[in-house]
């Protein structure tokens, strides 16, 4: 049995260490700009994606095999701890057997293949589908494209956050990091109580906006005396997860 890519029942056989080895390792790097925009895509009235995906690889050992068999499939419902990235399944296996459409799946960030997402029918990310569709010849990359229904844009020019061109900024924080503070600020300072409160999990809101890399509600927080110091139940500050994900402008504030 074989490595393989599917996507609604599309397969794809592929080789380890070469072009895919390096998304998957793009997607990993740069998946908390995809987390980011899925927190704020939460407090959005108006829904703004159209797709939000993850690639997880899954495997088994079949009998008489040397290797496991690996399928590389995309997952929805996304939600982030800062280690680990949760959703559903939504491809059905085409070789394996321990996983099902619409299973709760868990993977480690540094385990996961890709991320997608489709902002008025423009992708982010997709570093595999990309990887593909550079081999492919224009006719066949634009019968790809409208399959999907999508504008992938230019496979050498990978875009991360939503309007980076225009607003190259958009790449340090959030438009709606921004323009929500003084909303924020306000609710904080009428529910003081939320600066400080610990979920069972042991976060903080000051850990929920560290791995998401929002740097102006941090401050915010700071400011109304939120405890940098406090450790959730795996023993973490925030600074340790704004560390493990590079958000190198959030890490300058937290130390």
């Amino acid at each position: 049995m074989s490595t393989s890519e599917n996507k609604e029942q599309e397969v794809f056989f592929v080789k380890e260490n070469d072009k895919m080895s390096v998304a998957y390792k793009k997607a990993q790097e740069t998946f908390k700009f995809f987390w980011r925009e899925l927190y704020w895509e939460h407090r959005r009235i108006v829904p703004a994606h159209g797709i939000a995906i993850v690639k997880f690889p899954f495997e088994q050992m079949f009998e008489g095999d040397e290797k496991p068999t690996i399928e590389y499939m995309w997952v929805n419902d996304i939600n982030f701890n800062g280690e680990s990235v949760t959703g559903v399944l939504v491809n059905k296996p085409i070789q394996l057997t321990n996983v099902s459409e619409g299973d709760v799946v868990t993977c480690d960030l540094h385990k996961i293949s890709d991320w997608l997402l489709a902002i008025s029918g423009k992708t982010y990310g997709g570093y595999t589908v990309h990887a593909l569709r550079s081999d492919m010849s224009e006719e066949a990359r634009a019968q790809h494209d409208s399959s999907w229904g999508l504008d992938f844009g230019d496979y050498n020019n990978i875009l991360t956050v939503y309007n980076q061109q225009e607003n190259p900024e958009n790449l340090i924080e959030h438009p709606m990091c921004v323009n929500m503070g003084d909303k924020f600020l306000e609710f904080f300072k009428e529910n003081p109580d939320q600066v400080t409160a610990v979920d069972e999990e042991g976060f903080t809101v000051l850990h929920r906006q560290a791995i998401a890399g929002n740097k102006k509600t941090i401050e915010i927080l700071l400011s109304l005396g939120a405890d940098k110091e406090v450790k959730n139940n795996k023993g973490k500050t925030a600074l340790e997860y704004a560390k493990a994900l590079n958000w190198e402008y959030v890490i300058s504030v937290l130390e």
